[in-house]
């Protein structure tokens, strides 16, 4: 039996999302974030040593980084999904391969990079810290992401929708596991960026809510991302 170490509102919605298409059994393992610094609990380093989720365990192994675990996940178990999730994996060498590989690596590699900094430099003014020290704090992060954070956002965001506007899924016309690799950011984008534009985003972010599996994985996982 599969365990998802699932921590709240983190990257192993993927895992729980994959695994509801494809419909292998599975428990879920519920971690909560510190209230104050949002950081995964201790509990999870008895896991893995990095502490961090996602992770699963698969009898004897256990896995953790969220591509690694989608990928172990289509190859191990990948034959049972049907209908649009039937091939996860496109052929090696065509030209749906490696859109699929790219998008499994700009997910993490490119995108959530700027994401994460963008959640960092909007919160640091939020935190507690001396009165006189507030207005400093709030200048610097404006700056920084004025100049820095925000322009490369943009270009990430206008990035993914002119490619949607070709592709109804990442790799092109069929669900891979680049979807599910990039659900998160997506969400992530969305959520800390998207004001309402994007359309071709949020037309993507409207057939992954649509499906059956993706609302189960909600209803057990719960929000996928935090507040900015």
């Amino acid at each position: 039996m599969i365990t998802v170490h699932h921590l709240e509102t983190s990257r192993s919605q993927r895992v729980l999302w994959l695994l509801e298409e494809l419909g292998v059994p599975y428990e879920i393992r519920r971690y909560k974030r510190h209230p104050v610094t949002r950081l995964a609990p201790p509990e999870l380093r008895a896991i893995h040593p990095l502490g961090k989720s996602p992770v699963i365990t698969d009898g004897d192994l256990t896995i953790a980084e969220s591509g690694a675990i989608l990928e172990y996940l289509v190859e191990r178990y990948g034959d049972q999904g049907q209908g649009d999730v039937a091939n996860l994996q496109p052929a090696a060498g065509t030209p749906e391969y490696r859109q699929c590989r790219f998008w499994m690596h700009y997910a993490e590699g490119s995108l959530m990079n700027w994401l994460v900094m963008k959640l960092v430099f909007v919160s640091i003014p939020r935190q507690p810290m001396p009165f006189f020290v507030r207005p400093i704090a709030r200048k610097l992060c404006a700056q920084v992401l004025a100049k820095l954070v925000d322009p490369n956002v943009s270009t990430a965001m206008t990035f993914m929708e002119d490619h949607l506007a070709t592709h109804p899924w990442f790799t092109g016309e069929q669900l891979t596991v680049a979807d599910f690799q990039m659900s998160f950011a997506v969400e992530a984008a969305l959520s800390r960026a998207g004001n309402g534009r994007f359309p071709n985003l949020q037309a993507y972010k409207a057939r992954m809510d649509a499906k059956p599996a993706y609302q189960r994985a909600i209803a057990k996982g719960g929000p996928v991302v935090m507040a900015a």
